[in-house]
Parts: C-alpha cells; structure tokens; sequence
C-alpha cells in the first residue's frame, strides 16, 4: 500500500516562507500526477497545485507566483514552496497522489499564518 507524508508545516508571520515535503513509500515518478490540496476551517478542501509525471505544474490563481511545486530527481519527495504567506493560506495541506486509477492521501500538515 502507498503511503505519504508531509511535513514542514508550522506557524509563520505574514510575508513568511515555508517549505512543504511530501514522502511517499515508492518511487515519485511512478504516480500519474502529485497534487497539493488544503483545506480551511469551514471550507472545502481545495486543489492547491499539481504536477503530472512529466513534470508539468498547474496551480490555483490564488497561489501562482508564490508557490512553487517541485520534487526530487530521484528519489520519492515532492515539495511544496510557499513564499509571501497570507493569513488566506492558513489550513491543512495534503499531499495526493494517483497511481493508475487509485488514489492516495497523506494525513496533512497544519500551516498557520498570522498578519
């Protein structure tokens, strides 16, 4: 069975920086695609980036030019950079991942932004 992990998530002021990991139990390359979602207090959970097996990369509006998904050359870890925090991204982020048609979900990790 897959599994992934995040972690990096914390508490920052506004303007701050954060830096998401993602580890996953196999080989990154081997999912379709790798997403990053989140999910706010009273909100619905929200497709925050993703990148396909080839490394192509789509992100929500509220976040391009602040966030930048990447992952490792080799290896099994996607990351999620998140530059020029608001008090707006404050929630849960999770990790996603498809393998074939199933699909995988970390247990998420708490980001908070204070103004």
């Amino acid at each position: 069975q897959v599994q992934l992990v995040e972690s990096g998530g914390g508490w920052v002021q506004s303007g701050g920086s954060l830096r998401l990991s993602c580890r996953a139990s196999t080989n990154i390359f081997s999912f379709k695609v790798v997403a990053w979602h989140r999910q706010a207090p009273g909100k619905e959970r929200e497709l925050v980036a993703s990148m396909t097996a080839g490394g192509s990369t789509n992100y929500a509006d509220s976040v391009k030019g602040r966030f930048t998904m990447s992952r490792t050359r080799a290896g099994n870890t996607v990351f999620l950079q998140m530059n020029n925090l608001e008090p707006e991204d404050t929630a849960v982020y999770y990790c996603n991942a498809y393998l074939g048609t199933a699909g995988y979900w970390g247990q998420g990790t708490q980001v908070t932004v204070s103004s």
